[in-house]
């Protein structure tokens, strides 16, 4: 009976411990299996998510390359409709033109070519054929792009627009062009998440246009090159082939622990590639960590599990809010720049009625609040435009509002002015401005009345200033208006031009 008992207890135990082990083992299989199966669907994730913002940010960046080219184009075209009007007659007033369009578009180089291939800067004439590829075509019909290698190490992006209709000096000019250094374009797409992602502007044989570093592996060399035994040659070889065809794409490396993601994508009509990569290290270490928690802490797994996914969700939230973060302050500057555009006069380089707008809902809010004590509105009132629009043409018109603007800018020093329709400009005089207010006026109106003997540009001006009454903006405004009418009645007789014979 106690043999029995013994047999059958050991026979229990030995159930019970090869249950266990079995058990212990299936555990064990089960959180490796587990772990691998994680780890695989987080790298697949954080890979799927990498590529997903790579794309955006590379692209958001080469449609913002594409814009500042195009509104390049358009500014071009309006500078070679300014310099047709302008009457030149000869090369110094030439020259002096293309310095001022130069000066207010800000380019690095702008330049006309006639049809001789003759080019011709602010500062001196050269033939062209023997520097600038584009004039090897015996005639210019489209708008062409196109990368200039200076001395050094210097790269300029050079914008080229066909100029039929444009003659100066009894000469037909061809085709206009202009360069800017590719570093102003690089200042604009540079990340705050430096160290995790980078950029960098390639040509299409891969040779870095921007100098910036892609990564510590690729750094600034040549795409293809750096990319040799880094990834297979198939896929260095598809790179290259959608470079040349101008097309995007991506691919992953493995850069020591690091594993890496890069995302390029065409700047149309460039030959460019956008080229953006970032850093998965960080990543790829939670994975690794939760694998190895696992092994060790087998028996919470379940635990660990929910506590490892929490955990990689954080992980991935921060990364995208990094990443986020960064694309918001690129949004943000580009921004900035685009109101900056949108706030100027493109005719007379002030600012223009938008501006004037926003700043009179800022200055309404000062004034119920009672924060200002010195303000003045000065309005000021072409005469005569539209009458040089009719005899003269429109080019006329343009010039005088141009010679307008120019005499209030010289008196104003200190206010801000602005254009807020077609012959109506408004100054607003704070601080030094409004004390030196009535001397400037006085200097003003008698330039206007010497112009009125000379037939030069005459602007009836009023002026008002804040009272203790007015509520807001439009009340200085009106009595400024006013003042300007009666102004125009007293230069109307002593013989300024009006509207009307």
């Amino acid at each position: 009976m106690d043999t029995k008992f013994r047999t059958a207890k050991k026979a229990v135990v030995l159930t019970a411990v090869i249950g266990t082990l079995l058990l212990i083992a299936m555990e064990i299989a089960n959180t490796l299996w587990v772990s691998k199966q994680i780890g695989i669907a987080t790298d697949e994730a954080v890979s799927a998510v990498s590529s997903f913002y790579l794309e955006a940010m590379a692209d958001r960046r080469a449609k913002s390359i594409t814009n500042l080219i195009d509104d390049s184009f358009d500014e071009m075209e309006q500078a070679v409709s300014f310099i047709a009007g302008e009457n030149i007659a000869s090369q110094e007033e030439l020259r002096n033109t293309l310095g001022v369009v130069k000066s207010l578009l800000g380019f690095n180089r702008f330049a006309l070519v006639d049809e001789d291939n003759i080019v011709y800067t602010q500062y001196t004439t050269y033939t062209g054929r023997s520097r600038h590829d584009f004039l090897s075509e015996p005639e210019i019909k489209n708008r062409l792009i196109s990368t200039v290698y200076l001395y050094g190490s210097s790269k300029q992006l050079c914008l080229v627009i066909p100029t039929p209709d444009l003659s100066i000096m009894g000469k037909r000019f061809k085709a206009c062009f202009i360069q800017f250094d590719i570093d102003d374009i690089v200042n604009l797409l540079a990340f705050e998440d430096q160290g995790r992602t980078y950029y960098a502007l390639y040509s299409n044989s891969g040779t870095n246009l921007s100098a910036t570093e892609l990564g510590p592996v690729i750094s600034d060399h040549n795409l293809f090159e750096a990319l040799k035994g880094i990834v297979s040659e198939d896929v260095r070889e598809e790179s290259c082939e959608n470079f040349t065809n101008e097309a995007m794409g991506s691919l992953s490396f493995i850069s020591g622990s690091a594993h890496e993601t890069l995302c390029y994508v065409p700047i149309q009509g460039t030959g460019w590639e956008m080229a953006v990569l970032i850093r998965e290290s960080v990543i790829q270490d939670q994975i690794h960590d939760i694998s190895e928690r696992y092994l060790v802490t087998g028996r919470n797994m379940i635990l660990f599990t929910l506590v490892s996914a929490l955990a990689l969700c954080v992980v991935l939230m921060l990364q995208i809010r990094r990443l986020s973060n960064a694309e918001l302050d690129a949004e943000k500057e580009t921004s900035r720049t685009f109101r900056n555009m949108a706030n100027t006069d493109s005719m007379t380089g002030v600012r223009n009625k938008h501006a004037y707008s926003e700043n009179e809902a800022a200055v309404n809010r000062q004034i119920q609040a009672g924060e200002l004590q010195k303000l003045a509105v000065v309005v000021c009132d072409i005469n005569g435009l539209k009458l040089v629009n009719d005899l003269q043409g429109h080019a006329a018109g343009d010039q005088l509002i141009k010679d307008a603007c120019a005499l209030i800018c010289d008196c104003f020093t200190h206010g801000a002015v602005y254009r807020v329709g077609g012959d109506e400009f408004v100054v607003l005089l704070q601080g030094k401005g409004y004390d030196t207010m009535h001397g400037v006026i006085d200097e003003l109106n008698r330039k206007v009345e010497e112009n009125i003997k000379n037939n030069a540009v005459v602007v009836s001006i009023g002026y008002s200033v804040l009272n203790r009454e007015d509520q807001q903006l439009r009340d200085i405004f009106e009595r400024a208006d006013q003042m300007m009418y009666e102004r125009k009645k007293q230069l109307k007789a002593m013989g300024a031009l009006t509207s009307r014979l």
